[in-house]
């Protein structure tokens, strides 16, 4: 007898739950509708965004790679300009040398 007690008393609890329970008013289906538009509205930027993201991410790989290329070929021009300018100098100081020589030998 005591479980069909307990079990009328767990009954008689849930139905007193049950009763307080308040009912979905119309407004609030229509506003929980509005809602849930909005969040799939707000998915769908959401993945565009990711999108775009991701794009913008591949675009700043090329340009990084572009930029390292460009300061190779900076690097390695001005590691040639530098070599070119030695060469000039030691042509100058050959010039010069020849230069004296041949006075030397004019005098």
């Amino acid at each position: 007898m005591n479980s069909i007690s307990e079990k009328e008393k767990k009954l008689l609890e849930t139905l007193d739950k049950l009763i307080n329970l308040e009912t979905i008013k119309p407004h609030k289906i229509s506003e929980l509708e509005n809602l849930a538009s909005q969040k799939n509205q707000l998915e769908i930027e959401k993945k565009d965004i990711e999108k775009r993201y991701s794009t913008l991410q591949q675009e700043n790989q090329i340009l990084k790679q572009k930029f390292d290329d460009f300061k190779k070929r900076e690097i390695e021009e001005k590691k040639k300009e530098d070599q070119f300018s030695e060469k000039i100098d030691e042509l100058n100081q050959e010039t010069d040398n020849l230069m004296e020589e041949i006075d030397k030998w004019q005098m």
